[in-house]
């Protein structure tokens, strides 16, 4: 009696990359919330963007669902989400002055570079992954979009506390732009020691 094998693939549609995926839904809903200005709603569908990211992750992990579909996937919805929120953030942060184009230009350009590069190392079989340096840049990334958002909201709920939130989202896009552009060096420095 022969017995059947199965090679059982994994499945590509699973759980961590359906939140992917609602994720990237969630991005184009937050530009929208960000181009008719409803403060509230941009922090609610941000957050819960930022969680489906941590979930994706954690589930992928423990369940053991990582797919070669997911790893491209999971990072270029991210930054879609990310360098999206600070190119229809740019307009009112240049009028008001605490976001400039050049600072939004760092965040795509390295975003772009990184992402050329690492696609062109691992095709020659280097491993590029997110080191602790990207990992940092993420989430202040992160913080100081929350930050914008929470300082859009600060005078209508506590308007004593506006001028703290305004100056924690300027020292939080510094910040950011700061650990982008290092992260950035680090990575176009990290591929040229594979490459010579």
């Amino acid at each position: 009696m022969a017995l059947l094998t199965s090679s059982r693939r994994p499945q590509i549609w699973n759980l961590p990359n359906q939140l992917t995926a609602s994720r990237f839904v969630l991005a184009l809903v937050l530009f929208v919330l960000i181009a008719v200005q409803l403060w509230l709603w941009c922090l609610i569908v941000f957050l819960l963007a930022a969680f489906t990211d941590w979930l994706d992750g954690y589930l992928a992990r423990k369940q053991n669902l990582v797919s070669t579909l997911g790893r491209i996937l999971d990072p270029l919805v991210d930054k879609v989400l990310m360098c999206g929120a600070y190119i229809f953030l740019l307009p009112i942060g240049a009028k008001e002055g605490w976001l400039q184009p050049w600072m939004v230009t760092v965040v795509v350009a390295r975003e772009l570079v990184i992402t050329g590069l690492r696609s062109w190392m691992e095709a020659h079989g280097a491993h590029f992954g997110a080191d602790w340096l990207g990992k940092f840049k993420m989430g202040l990334q992160c913080a100081a979009v929350i930050a914008v958002f929470v300082a859009f909201l600060a005078p209508a709920i506590a308007a004593p506390t506006s001028a703290f939130f305004a100056w924690a989202r300027d020292l939080l896009i510094w910040a950011m732009t700061v650990a982008t552009l290092l992260s950035g060096l680090q990575y176009v420095w990290k591929a040229a020691r594979l490459l010579y």
